[in-house]
């Protein structure tokens, strides 16, 4: 009989058992764990899931919003939206394959006659590289909002529309929108003021409008107003977008049109600006500047000297906005940022700030008056000859000019600068902050914004003890290489001051606008609105009111007075006196530019400046108000280069109120006065 072989498995130990028990529970445990969660997916949520795959077939195409039209003081149209057709190109639904997609390209180059050479490209994070234009628009779109169409082409004709529409399966990615665009019948006029509109960007993390607070609730395929009142009042110019709910097949071709939520545009904005001003004023300042070679530029401001509202404001050389309608190639942007082209986007009468020449006396006088340091009665003795500090330190009038015993209104009149230089003297001050003339002047204005509603506006500068020991610390930092530059290393040439301290001479240079000083004509206007109006510092201002589409006023726009200052009013008197006589009567600097001007009608208050600058000719200031009952106007200009006040501004203030008054600007009137 045959004996089973013998068993010889040892028996299993208590330990191993639990170690199966466990293994064995844990392995049933998530076998439960996924056929609960299959039979919940598919059980419970399968309707629910089975309504999302169905939305999926469902694209919202969205329909821009007109922005709202930007209107003149009598209702003429300065901005409006026109329709257009916009190709778009959609990075994420793009080919994938190089190849493919360069084919793409070329394709639609020539579809839409676009070049498709390569040439230098710059993309953000990415250097300058050789792209074809459409590459290049590509790129730097999915630089800035990786998931945002690109704007290729705009305003493109129904043709065009027509071929990619029934070619959608050649032109991946490729649609084709409608899009307002922005359009400016009137071309180069207040182009600054207006500003321009673009698609909003978002370079990096440090520097995106979507997250600036100005853009809020604004979408990244939005177009919003870049500078200007275009930027300052976006939140009521910018519509709200529509769409067009369309059912597509799993191919992503069209099927069917599902609803509409139609767009709400934008709302209107008035503004105080007169059309026929603003034109009369932007030919006189070109007439200035052609008749003053080497003028290259100029700017201007005509407002309420009441209450701060802009009739016209203008600065040359100037820019047609309409080319930011479409995508600029940046050939073109860098043309417009070019020393050879004047720079034409700056506006120069918010952004450039210069010193202001002889109109800068009405505030030193203001702070003489009323600090006591002079009195109404006191006089000086103009002998041509200004030397407080010895043979060393001598300073002439213009020409050399000796105007005898003067009072203060005599010294306006004639714009002596002997006399204020005396002036500068008695009120200086080494206190950190200055003395009365640094006082007055901050009060008037100078060194800090007005609060314009365009943004980007200059604050100037208004040099005291403080400031000047403020610039040689930046110039021994510069040299040494610390503080904020010193990661350049150190330079010996930085030139940002001279290292000395502040002297009695600072402050006789700013006595007569000169020296370190800086300011716009804005803030000028400013100070001479609180001449004219008796201590108000007003809130310059051009939006007027918010309508609605169809005209309804939604809102006022009557900003409060920034502040008032209290001025003697005899001293005020004394200061006016001298400005009319300047402009009126024999000897008076300006008399000559309003010969057989209706004085008695309408009596201008004017002041003329010529600023010096080292290396260039001198530059051209006049500032004058009339402060008529029924429309009071205070005027501000500058050329630059534009020789003396009287013969490259005054000119234009007088043409700038003929207008005003008369209704047309007259003959260009140059005067003769050659004072500083």
């Amino acid at each position: 009989m045959i004996q089973p072989p013998e068993d010889r498995r040892p028996p299993m130990t208590p330990q191993l058992a639990l170690r199966v028990a466990v293994l064995g529970s844990f392995a049933l445990a998530m076998f439960a764990i996924i056929f609960f969660r299959l039979w919940f997916l598919q059980v419970l949520s399968g309707d629910q899931y089975l309504a999302q795959a169905r939305t999926n077939r469902v694209r919202d195409i969205s329909i821009a919003a007109p922005r709202g039209e930007i209107l003149d003081s009598t209702g003429d149209v300065l901005v409006q939206s026109v329709p257009g057709t916009t190709v778009q190109i959609s990075p994420p639904d793009l080919p994938t394959s190089p190849p493919a997609r360069r084919r793409l390209f070329r394709r639609l180059a020539f579809v839409l006659g676009m070049s498709d050479q390569r040439s230098k490209c710059p993309v953000d994070g990415h250097g300058v590289q050789r792209l074809t234009p459409i590459a290049c628009l590509v790129a730097q779109g999915v630089a800035q909002l990786p998931y945002a169409s690109v704007t290729i082409k705009a305003d493109v004709s129904k043709y065009v529309l027509y071929y990619l529409s029934e070619r959608q399966s050649a032109f991946p990615g490729v649609t084709v929108q409608r899009q307002w665009l922005p359009s400016y019948p009137y071309k180069g006029l207040a182009a600054q003021l207006l500003g321009t509109v673009g698609r909003i960007s978002c370079v990096s993390r440090g520097n995106c409008e979507l997250h600036d607070p100005h853009f809020r609730g604004v979408s990244q395929n939005d177009v919003v107003g870049q500078s200007g009142l275009e930027w300052y009042y976006n939140r009521y110019l910018q519509g709200v977008d529509g769409a067009d709910r369309v059912q597509v097949n799993a191919l992503g071709q069209f099927t069917g049109y599902l609803s509409e939520h139609k767009p709400i545009p934008g709302q209107n904005l008035k503004l105080s600006l007169n059309l026929d001003l603003q034109k009369a004023g932007q030919a006189a300042l070109q007439e200035s500047i052609l008749s003053n070679p080497p003028a290259p530029a100029g700017a201007f401001v005509a407002m309420n000297p009441t209450n701060g509202e802009i009739y016209a404001m203008g600065s040359l050389p100037t820019f047609d906005p309409n080319i930011f309608a479409k995508p600029v190639p940046q050939s073109v942007y860098d043309q417009l940022n070019n020393v050879s082209s004047g720079y034409p986007l700056f506006n120069r009468a918010i952004q450039s700030a210069y010193p202001t020449g002889s109109t800068f006396k009405g505030i030193t006088a203001t702070a003489a008056l009323q600090s006591g340091a002079w009195s109404l009665g006191d006089t000086y003795d103009d002998t041509g000859v200004y030397s407080q500090d010895g043979p060393g330190d001598l300073r002439h009038n213009a020409g050399h000019a000796s105007y005898g015993v003067l009072d203060i209104t005599q010294a306006i009149k004639v714009s002596s600068d002997d006399f204020f230089y005396n002036l500068g003297r008695l009120l200086n001050s080494d206190a950190p902050k200055g003395g009365a003339l640094q006082q007055w002047a901050h009060a008037y204005g100078i060194g800090r914004k007005t609060g314009v509603d365009l943004g980007g506006e200059n604050s100037g500068i208004l040099p005291s003890p403080a400031w000047r020991a403020g610039q040689d610390k930046l110039e021994s930092e510069c040299v040494n290489g610390t503080g904020p530059f010193k990661r350049y290393g150190r330079d010996p040439g930085c030139a940002i001051a001279d290292g000395r301290p502040w002297s009695v001479g600072d402050n006789e240079n700013l006595a007569v606008g000169q020296g370190d000083l800086e300011a716009t004509p804005l803030q000028l206007a400013v100070v001479y609105s609180a001449i004219e109006n008796g201590g108000t510092i007003v809130r310059p201002h051009l939006g007027l009111e918010i309508d609605s589409a169809d005209g309804t006023l939604v809102q006022k726009i009557d900003p409060p007075a920034a502040r008032h200052v209290q001025i003697a009013s005899q001293n005020l008197d004394a200061i006016r006196l001298g400005l009319h006589e300047a402009a009126s009567e024999p000897g008076g600097t300006s008399a000559d530019v309003f010969a057989n001007w209706p004085q008695d009608r309408y009596p201008v208050y004017g002041k003329t400046g010529t600023a010096q600058h080292l290396n260039q000719p001198d530059q051209a200031w006049y500032v004058c108000f009339v402060p008529d009952p029924v429309k009071p106007i205070l005027v501000v200009v500058t050329v630059e280069q534009g020789g003396f006040g009287a013969i490259g501004a005054a000119p234009v203030a007088r043409q700038i109120l003929s207008q005003w008054f008369f209704g047309k600007r007259g003959q260009y009137v140059p005067g003769q006065s050659r004072t500083l």
